[in-house]
């Protein structure tokens, strides 16, 4: 962690994130409030992106980044001391703004305690209550200044409540740019050019890639069994994911038998090179949407938790957020059962050989674009940032 010189004339800014997509974000946000204002000093909790960015970070979001009832218990003590030294420098040195990046449960705690120190809130990236534990909305409204939400449908939904709410743009749509053509990129990994790409993209995550993987590779099996010299398939290699774990999840017993590749870097010249995609649900199919490749979304998880999530958003029709940016069924998805190699392969066929089936998609997935919001996203919330700061709270 840095340890800069502060000077306390700055005015000071307390940003905090908990994951490492809001880590992101948030350096990006840090960046063009500097671009705009000079004379600002940030502290708070995040990674090694809002580190890099010149953030004083008072806790590692890394300690904190858990998932499930299991491993909450089992970081208490860190998730404690990191609200604890949080709240120490509000109330030591009271920052003069701030901003909550999601993480609701945690920064909820943040925002109670910088409503009882007149200390404005401004949430970026704001918590999914629209999806579940809606109540929530209530509180936020009482306990922010200012609320900028980055899916296009969650603007009205906190205006329905009069929360002051800007609809920002994703910032997605300004990172998310491959670095080479599809030509240099089947040049530079000896692909035929010829072949017809798929991508398999089970998840960042060990049980996703435990519960996705084997199908996903017993699907290509399925598409590629009359002619398997016409496709090669794409696995990206998360950093959180080691090649033991891909081939213990299916890949060894496919060694030889198909053209897979397992690419670690430069994931989005990947995934723009493909003409077709399978992937786990989550913001990956974002980044899918805005490079206009077609996809097949899959979610599959242990029974009872299925069945808890089905009680917690019954009200939703779609689970991808492109249908729910959509409105509609512009992506198929298959969940929990659904997700089979059949079922896969059967998507897969479609998307890539009926033309009228493609091109529909791919009209829906421009619309997806455009509701994203052009690019400039930080820049704006930026914007919105420093007028909370200088006292302009509507």
């Amino acid at each position: 962690m840095i340890d800069p010189q502060i000077n306390h004339e700055q005015q000071q800014i307390m940003i905090v994130a908990g994951e490492a997509s809001g880590d992101l974000h948030g350096a990006n946000l840090v960046r063009a409030m500097q671009a705009q204002v000079q004379d600002i000093h940030f502290c708070g909790m995040g990674g090694k992106e809002l580190e890099q960015a010149g953030v004083e970070l008072l806790c590692d979001a890394s300690k904190l980044a858990v998932v499930g009832v299991t491993e909450v218990l089992s970081h208490l003590g860190d998730i404690l001391r990191a609200r604890r030294a949080l709240i120490e420098r509000m109330r030591k040195q009271p920052p003069a703004l701030l901003i909550l990046i999601d993480y609701p449960d945690f920064n909820l705690w943040l925002a109670a305690t910088a409503k009882e120190l007149d200390i404005p809130v401004f949430y970026y990236i704001s918590p999914q209550i629209w999806a579940w534990r809606r109540s929530r909305i209530h509180t936020i409204k009482q306990l922010t200044d200012r609320i900028a939400v980055i899916l296009p449908f969650e603007q009205e939904y906190y205006a329905r409540q009069d929360c002051r709410v800007d609809f920002v743009g994703h910032p997605l749509v300004d990172t998310v740019k491959p670095r080479m053509e599809r030509a240099e990129f089947m040049a530079l990994h000896q692909i035929d050019p010829a072949k017809k790409l798929i991508g398999l993209l089970p998840g960042s995550r060990r049980k996703e890639v435990a519960a996705l993987l084997p199908d996903f590779l017993a699907s290509a099996q399925l598409l590629a069994r009359d002619f398997p010299e016409a496709y090669t398939f794409l696995i990206p290699q998360a950093s959180t994911i080691t090649r033991q774990v891909l081939d213990e999840n299916g890949l060894a017993d496919w060694a030889g038998r198909m053209d897979f590749r397992v690419i670690s870097d430069d994931r989005y010249s990947m995934m723009a090179a493909c003409d077709a995609v399978v992937a786990a649900s989550g913001t990956v199919l974002l980044e899918l949407a805005i490079l206009g490749i077609p996809m097949v979304a899959t979610y599959r998880t242990s029974y009872y938790t299925y069945l808890l999530g089905r009680l917690l958003v019954r009200h939703l029709v779609h689970f991808s957020l492109v249908n729910l940016i959509g409105g509609r069924a512009i992506i198929p998805e298959l969940l929990q059962d659904e997700v089979t190699p059949e079922r896969i392969a059967q998507e897969l066929i479609m998307l890539i050989k009926d033309q009228e089936v493609r091109a529909t998609l791919q009209a829906g997935l421009k619309e997806v674009q455009e509701k994203l919001g052009g690019p400039g996203a930080s820049d704006r919330t930026a914007t919105i940032a420093l007028q909370v700061l200088n006292g302009q709270r509507d």
